[in-house]
């Protein structure tokens, strides 16, 4: 079982990699800021246990990251620009049934799917509670400011561990910097109109995104599940893809 990678043009030009592993019911994963398709479902097994478990996995490496298109012009980041982005791959897959899920950007990105009208049986969101879908202002001046200190914070500044993650990704912070600013909020009457059984999936010292069970009361068919790890070690935990898989892969809706 291998992992194949293809190019996919989206919807204004911009060429995105599209990595998949496995056959089966289709199953797209958005990974997390400054990181890729490699390093979020890869790399620790996750997207290969999707794939044993009977899932054609579709990991996308999200514009301004990975292999994908980082272009530096503003016009490339129109609002909500990686929501247009998975639509757009959604429709050229032609995929009317099939389950979506992502991990803290990636699951911002498919709470926002959810309410802009993608469709899936179910869906995931990984690393993600409910304060990390509102007040994303804050959040954008914090990665923001890591960029412009990128080269002169030490050891100890607040942004050290985001701007030594974001160097081992080689991330184009030009690009990435025009693409924080396309992120919209979510309010609780948007996410309480979602109707997608959801696994609120995160690490038990995980709250750089809020409050898990928040989030997972608030939506009417949500469940929480709890894993070991902060934000950024659950990522590497086996118990990400295998709890991915147990509810994908669960005869009940929750």
């Amino acid at each position: 079982m291998s992992d194949e990678s293809w190019d996919f043009t989206s919807f204004d030009g911009v060429g995105l990699k599209i990595h998949e592993l496995g056959t089966g019911r289709p199953v797209i994963l958005l990974h997390g800021l400054f990181s890729n398709a490699e390093t979020n479902w890869i790399k620790f097994g996750h997207a290969r246990k999707l794939a044993s478990s009977g899932f054609r996995v579709i990991m996308p490496d999200l514009r301004a990251h990975g292999e994908s298109d980082a272009p530096h012009d503003p016009e490339a980041y129109p609002h909500d620009v990686l929501v247009q982005d998975t639509l757009a791959l959604i429709a050229h897959l032609g995929l009317e049934d099939y389950d979506l899920g992502g991990f803290s950007l990636g699951a911002r990105t498919t709470a926002k799917l959810l309410v802009e009208g993608a469709s899936p049986r179910k869906a995931i969101l990984a690393g993600m509670g409910l304060e990390g879908l509102a007040g994303w202002e804050r959040r954008q001046d914090f990665f923001l400011e890591a960029i412009a200190t990128k080269d002169t914070a030490r050891r100890g500044d607040p942004h050290w561990l985001a701007i030594q993650f974001m160097k081992s990704q080689k991330i184009d912070t030009v690009a990435a910097a025009h693409l924080l600013r396309t992120f919209s909020d979510l309010d609780a009457d948007q996410l309480a109109g979602i109707e997608t059984p959801v696994q609120i999936l995160c690490g038990t010292e995980d709250r750089d995104n809020g409050d898990p069970e928040k989030l997972a009361d608030l939506l009417p068919n949500g469940i929480r599940t709890d894993i070991p790890g902060t934000h950024m070690s659950s990522v590497t935990k086996a118990e990400l893809g295998e709890e991915m898989a147990a509810f994908l892969t669960s005869k009940n809706n929750l």
